[in-house]
């Protein structure tokens, strides 16, 4: 039973009979131990599986809980626990309630958010200041959803934002008419799932007896009243707040810090046996997070290692001296690589180290950049896919459009608006078989000064100027193709558009899909384009052979695509899994190349922290645009505690290519790894300058 295997401290936690119960659990005291108990206990005492709700901020973790769960129970009794992230558990309550609702990435709404905003324009308002780029407005409006839960946006900008309150009233009608268009065509984002199962939960009776939340230092606002919604019975939440590091993304460490003054009977467990560190580490981590203010009391008690290593800084003079350096003593470690770690605070860091690591020839797999998943060339396939399966997923069409020369966001939904009207209702019978009695297909659109909408209706350009492209007599009928807009080189990026999915009609099996879209001359033409994009040089030309690398690797990517697509032979659970899976795949082998945020979680035999200067770890600018130096601290703790046995602290002293100076990072002297010497005194009066 996984109730005997625990200490005393974790025992207590797991078998408590308080409604609310907080534990405390630092890195490495056996938090997910501690929950699988939990879960035992009240299995133990007749709670029925589907009674228990595991809220966990990876799919990752949520899986490997209920894999020991399984162990002792059976996996019959574990799978039936609901258990997952607050978003994956939020889209299966709302997907048994409604079957159009379709879950759109980050990435792609973002497209649809700026084929909104770049109808507008913020000329007329003669601010001194410029207005927030589509891009940084969506940022700011997702960061709005996940903090900000009672005054309207537009209010919101002109109290947090006032000098942007001139363009406030067209920042808010942009964000509604984004919100209509989500509406209409059944789109939700990460955020939403959670704002509408919280209306939800408002209204029906889930059947929880109790909720449980890993890494509850990591939740926002939102996630917070999602779990007042809804009101379990019993709740326990696991967390640590030495290592809350989500502030950027809303995540609110005021939420752990309250929870006993939210519920006073709440019963407050502190797990203080650390089982994956030695001592030395462990000491060096608590020196510099005790500069944090203290929320709750604790004290750690390692359980190995007394006599071990002691963590070792490494100083060099030069930047890149650092990096190539740190990669020859990897080469040279007798640690396993898939062992080792190099944790970064920025991703310049992450790129000297993987040159340094495979100049020697070492594989590493990196964690935190661009996945597999994230890279256009694959996610362009995937938007091909989801199309055939959904043509009424207009964001996938816009973001392929997006391609095609001349072609914006803007009027890659008008494109798609008009096939539509063609088709009335379906983009395949306007593409295909169009009404040729509706001679303007294309939007009317509104005007209106106040909010920036200047735009009037489209007049009709001529097909003519496309006679000697080749295209085929029955597509040149389409009434499509007389947008005043269209070159020739986006008319063709349609023209193959148009063959492709006629090529793709009846075809059952999706490694077969993937491979047709793979081959065809429009895919190969967006795999043109981004080599050449990337091989793009700073005097405008292009290096050839990167070219020629980047696409070979674009190809590499497209045959791993259809090796996983190798074991489906359904449309729909192909695309959910290549959708909501993906983030917790990673590719490669090796060293691990990993952010602070990216190691969060994981513990390695050997750890690097690389770029322990000041300005970069902590990082100031950031701090400058809203984060702190307690947060950079606990990034720090937490980059530290994913040791085992041998930590290297290491910084340089002088970048050559930018001609700059640096000091050890503020931590190397707290944790009395450097003297404290002037430079830090001066450092530490100019930080408290800036708080006074």
């Amino acid at each position: 039973m996984p109730l005997s295997r625990l200490n005393e401290e974790q025992y207590l936690a797991a078998t408590s009979s308080n409604e609310q119960n907080l534990i405390i659990a630092s890195a490495g005291t056996g938090k997910t131990s501690t929950i699988v108990g939990r879960i035992a206990y009240l299995l133990s005492k007749g709670v029925k599986p589907t009674e228990i709700l595991l809220l966990t901020f990876t799919n990752k973790a949520a899986a490997e809980m209920v894999q020991r769960v399984a162990e002792f129970f059976g996996k019959d009794v574990a799978s039936k626990i609901d258990a997952g992230t607050f978003h994956a558990v939020s889209y299966r309550w709302l997907k048994k309630h409604d079957k159009k609702v379709v879950l759109k990435q980050q990435r792609e709404l973002k497209t649809l958010f700026r084929s909104v905003y770049e109808k507008r324009s913020f000329g007329h308002i003669g601010a001194e200041i410029s207005p927030y780029g589509g891009n940084y407005l969506y940022d700011v409006y997702s960061f709005y959803q996940n903090t900000e839960l009672h005054v309207h946006f537009e209010e919101w900008v002109k109290n947090k934002y006032p000098e942007h309150e001139l363009f406030a009233i067209i920042y808010a009608d942009i964000v509604d008419e984004f919100e209509a268009l989500k509406k209409e065509y059944g789109f939700v984002n990460f955020n939403d799932l959670l704002l509408h199962f919280r209306a939800m939960c408002k209204t029906k009776e889930l059947g929880y007896q109790e909720v449980l939340v890993d890494e509850y230092q990591d939740t926002n606002a939102l996630q917070g009243t999602l779990i007042d919604a809804m009101n379990p019975p019993s709740l326990f939440c696991v967390g640590d707040y030495d290592q809350s590091i989500y502030a950027f993304n809303g995540a609110d460490i005021s939420i752990i810090g309250t929870f006993s003054k939210k519920f006073p009977t709440a019963q407050v467990h502190t797990l203080t046996k650390n089982y994956r560190s030695t001592v030395p580490i462990l000491s060096l981590a608590t020196k510099v997070i005790e500069h944090n203010e203290r929320i709750y009391p604790k004290k750690l008690e390692v359980t190995r290692g007394h006599d071990s290593q002691p963590p070792k800084l490494l100083a060099y003079d030069e930047l890149f001296d650092q990096y190539h350096a740190m990669a020859a003593q990897i080469r040279d470690s007798q640690t396993p690589k898939e062992e080792i770690a190099v944790i970064f605070r920025n991703n310049s860091s992450a790129d000297g180290i993987e040159v340094g690591l495979r100049e020697l020839g070492i594989t590493c797999k990196r964690k935190g950049g661009t996945s597999f998943f994230d890279s256009r060339e694959v996610k362009a396939v995937l938007d091909f896919y989801t199309l055939l399966v959904n043509e009424s997923d207009m964001m996938a069409f816009i973001h392929l459009f997006e391609f095609a020369r001349g072609i914006g966001s803007a009027m890659a939904k008008e494109i798609y608006i008009a096939l539509k009207i063609l088709g009335h209702g379906s983009i395949f019978y306007g593409l295909y078989a169009p009404d040729e009695s509706i001679k303007n297909p294309f939007e009317k659109r509104k005007l209106n000064h106040q909010l920036g909408l200047f735009d009037d209706f489209l007049e009709l350009g001529s097909v003519g100027k496309f006679a000697k492209l080749g295209f085929e007599d029955k597509f040149m009928r389409n009434p499509i193709l007389k947008h005043p807009k269209l070159t020739k080189e986006s008319a063709t990026f349609l023209h193959d558009f148009y063959l492709l999915f006629r090529d793709l009609k009846g075809v059952k099996q999706p490694r077969t899909i993937v491979k047709k879209i793979a081959e065809s001359a429009i895919y190969k033409y967006i795999a043109e384009s981004l080599a050449s994009k990337r091989a793009l040089l700073k005097d405008g030309t292009i290096d050839e052979k990167q070219k020629v690398e980047s696409l070979v690797r674009i190809s590499r990517k497209m045959v791993l695509l259809e090796e996983l697509s190798t074991p489906y032979s359904e449309h729909e659970r192909f695309l959910n899994a290549m959708i909501l899976g993906s983030s917790d795949l990673t590719q490669g082998e090796g060293v691990n190349l990993l952010s602070v945020h990216a190691s969060k979680g994981l513990e390695y035999k050997e750890v690097y922290i690389v770029d322990l200067m000041d300005g970069r770890f902590p990082n100031r600018k950031l701090m400058q645009r809203g984060g702190s130096l307690d947060e950079e601290r606990r990034l720090f703790y937490v980059a530290v505690t994913r040791a085992k046995d041998i930590l290297y602290l290491s910084y340089a002293k002088y970048d050559k290519i930018k001609k700059l100076n640096f000091l050890p990072s503020q931590f190397l002297y707290e944790a009395g790894l450097v003297p404290k010497d002037e430079a830090f005194r001066a450092m530490v009066l100019k930080e408290e300058a800036k708080e006074d």
